[in-house]
């Protein structure tokens, strides 16, 4: 019998050991008003997550002073900082999915002495507003918070009021025109299925397109209002399954609409295709141009699928 070096003995481990398989942590859940978040010594070590956008400003809050603020990669922020807190706005230095950890210390050296945030870059939302209470909250925060709880309660119960009224036996046309989503000109369509390309590296590719306009008869600050979709025949070229989470359409310098809506959110088994309808709104003037549209899924987190040269009628 051959005697095998140690080195070799170990290269012959290396390649017999399976690679690891990386799989992308998922997207946290962006608050859409002021995020409160609560530290106390027993509050878990684990880092918070934040959502954060390039371009959207993040502002932290604190009801201690604090000593300093430690940023990684600062270079990538800009960053206006004092004793109540700090504010930072990404570039679009950082990739979507990026994920930044932003260390606090407080002056007092009180337990907890620092906290740990992780500024997690989302594709199309940031929480602009995060307030953090280093103490148990007094009986008055208590009942400021408990009120702001019952107003989103209420507007919940409104909406969800709304959506059933929408939907309680209007469909097609009939639906559009209840929820007043067709003007004088109803819907007019575009095929863009030679205009649409998909970027290299995408594991989506588009075997068909159309895009869809309609005057909803609003208007916003003195500007129409009109709703956009874009339909795509979508095939999994890759071999996982897909399924479309979110969408955001950027157009002229950097203009980014989010996606109203995803339809259906179902997986596109690999080898498979699959209609996939995005929906949006916007004002008439910014419905003109070509945009570009990426979709990202629930498996791949904020890693997208990019599809330029997109148009309305």
């Amino acid at each position: 019998m051959l005697a095998l070096s140690s080195a070799a003995l170990l290269r012959l481990v290396l390649l017999a050991t399976p690679a690891a398989t990386h799989v992308e942590a998922p997207l946290p859940t962006c608050a859409s008003s002021t995020r409160h978040l609560e530290l106390t010594a027993d509050t878990p070590r684990t880092a918070q997550e934040v959502c954060i956008h390039p371009g959207h400003s993040t502002s932290f809050f604190f009801n201690a002073k604090l000593a300093r603020v430690e940023l990684a990669g600062r270079e990538r922020f800009r960053v206006i900082e004092d004793e109540a807190g700090f504010t930072l706005m990404p570039t679009k230095a950082l990739a979507d999915g990026e994920r930044v950890p932003v260390t606090v210390s407080f002056q007092d050296g009180a337990a907890p002495a620092s906290a740990t945030f992780l500024l997690v870059v989302h594709p199309s939302e940031a929480e602009r507003q995060v307030e953090v209470m280093r103490q148990p909250r007094t009986l008055a925060s208590y009942r400021e918070g408990e009120q702001r709880a019952l107003e989103e309660v209420q507007e919940c119960r409104q909406e969800k009021a709304r959506l059933e009224a929408e939907s309680s036996g209007k469909v097609g046309l009939t639906a559009l025109i209840a929820q007043e989503l067709m003007g004088e000109g109803g819907v007019v369509d575009k095929n863009i299925a030679k205009n649409v390309t998909a970027r290299p590296g995408n594991t989506r590719t588009s075997s068909m397109a159309r895009s869809y306009r309609s005057d909803t008869g609003r208007r916003e600050g003195g500007h129409k209002v009109v709703r956009l979709a874009v339909a795509q025949e979508l095939r999994n070229t890759g071999t996982q399954p897909w399924t479309p989470a979110g969408a955001v359409l950027v157009g002229p310098q950097g203009m980014e609409l989010k996606a109203l809506g995803v339809w259906p959110l179902e997986p596109i088994s690999p080898g498979k295709t699959q209609r996939v309808v995005v929906e949006l709104e916007a004002t008439e003037e910014e419905a003109h141009g070509t945009f570009t549209l990426k979709l990202w899924s629930q498996e791949g987190g904020a890693r997208g699928e990019f599809f330029d040269g997109v148009t309305f009628p």
